[in-house]
């Protein structure tokens, strides 16, 4: 895991990336990443779409979020539905894959206070090898 843009020190959310290397094709990742089964198997103990939210279960709590912006095998944006309409926060997963190597890399983005963005690191870290493992990756 790599920790790509680290930002300056302040309460409010700041936007991160972290990179991962993924031993999978585009397309098969894409699938674990965009469709309610394929999260399922990975990101959230349920998932279920209802009116075209994603709904997340987790240990008795649950979240919705809305695809915001897709684009095939490559990319797919999330934005959590919160009652705060000013929040410009999402969550997003973009897939690039080396044109000499093949080799491909799995980028997260998402946002958190100073204080946060450690510990959310180390759940995305948790999350992606939990990823890696369901792909044989």
């Amino acid at each position: 895991m790599t920790i790509v843009k680290p930002e300056s020190k302040t309460n409010k959310k700041q936007k991160y990336t972290l990179e991962f290397e993924i031993k999978s094709s585009p397309k098969i990742l894409y699938n674990y990443l965009s469709t309610a089964s394929g999260l399922e198997e990975w990101f959230a103990d349920k998932v279920n779409i209802r009116e075209g939210d994603f709904i997340f279960h987790w240990e008795g709590s649950e979240q919705r979020a809305r695809i915001i912006n897709k684009k095939e095998n490559s990319l797919v944006r999330y934005k959590w539905q919160t009652e705060d309409k000013k929040d410009d926060t999402y969550f997003q997963f973009e897939i690039i894959q080396d044109e000499i190597t093949s080799d491909v890399a799995l980028i997260v983005t998402d946002f958190a206070t100073d204080d946060e963005k450690e510990e959310n690191a180390l759940l995305w870290n948790s999350q992606i090898h939990n990823l890696m493992h369901h792909i044989g990756s």
